[in-house]
């Protein structure tokens, strides 16, 4: 498992890393179970969070929500016109994709208000505790104030191969391009036309430079975080990844996690992974 090892020689102080096949096995290496923070990663859970509170009936998908004229579909595809950080309208829904930390506010006192439960304990009791994911929680903003190990975050990586919380279909429509042909930033990237979104799942496409690899298909979906991580999917490839780091996301991390994620498509440790552990172990390896 050289490819993850590649970690060893990154600028930080503490890094955790596993890549998760599609059968839920896990390859590891760093501190299983450091708790790091996750900064937008916190988004992917989120968006689950959502989606299963639309498949209990709670919410609806195309219900209003945020701005005049958006629903929760525009708020978790970031074309809701919300500003970044703050409840300031910058464009009509639809019109752009403006990524937005709000909308994502809006969503969990949405979520809250029709379950009369606070999201946080929502995430806890409906996606954390299921998967076991012991270590992780929702300690502010639904946006970006997540905490979690890489063990408890290849545990939703299987989850995202093979869903168990969530009807399949739900996470197809998920990964599929939302409100398709929306320019926007993509943060540290800079104008991506089109920044292709699903709901909540960054879509990797045809966007170069990129944070995951040129060797990631263009079906790859995750996210990453200012915070230094950041986790994929690449359904094409057969497995997942997620690295955990303490240092914020900078011009360090840009040749370096392309690099990873490359070797870990190419460089057989999504079969290496097929012969590790289920998501649920915890020791590195």
């Amino acid at each position: 498992m050289a490819a993850l090892r590649m970690i060893d020689d990154w600028p930080v102080d503490n890094a955790a890393v596993a890549v998760v096949a599609a059968d839920g096995t896990v390859s590891a290496h760093g501190h299983a179970g450091a708790v790091f923070e996750l900064a937008s990663v916190t988004k992917l859970l989120t968006a689950v969070g959502v989606l299963l509170a639309v498949e209990e009936g709670a919410v609806e998908l195309d219900a209003p929500a945020g701005p005049a004229g958006s629903t929760v579909r525009h708020l978790l595809a970031h074309a809701s016109g919300l500003a970044f950080d703050e409840h300031r309208v910058r464009a009509e829904p639809g019109e752009r994709r403006i990524y937005s930390s709000a909308g994502y506010e809006v969503l969990a006192e949405l979520v809250a208000g029709e379950t009369g439960i606070d999201f946080a304990e929502y995430l806890a009791e409906g996606v954390f505790a299921p998967l076991g994911m012991a270590d992780t929680v929702l300690w502010g903003p639904a946006g970006h104030g997540a905490r979690s190990t890489v063990a408890d975050l290849a545990r939703f990586a299987a989850e995202l191969q093979q869903p168990t919380l969530l009807d399949p279909t739900t996470l197809t429509d998920a990964t599929t391009v939302q409100f398709p042909g929306l320019d926007g930033l993509l943060p540290g990237y800079g104008m991506q036309r089109p920044n292709d979104w699903g709901l909540g799942f960054e879509l990797r496409g045809d966007k170069s430079p990129h944070w995951t690899g040129g060797r990631n298909s263009p079906h790859t979906f995750g996210h990453f975080g200012q915070s230094g991580t950041f986790l994929w999917v690449d359904p094409a490839a057969g497995c997942a990844c997620v690295a955990l780091t303490d240092r914020a996301f900078g011009g360090w991390a840009t040749p370096l996690w392309p690099a990873l994620s490359d070797a870990v498509v190419t460089g057989g440790d999504a079969k290496a992974a097929r012969g590790g552990r289920p998501a649920g172990g915890g020791a590195d390896a």
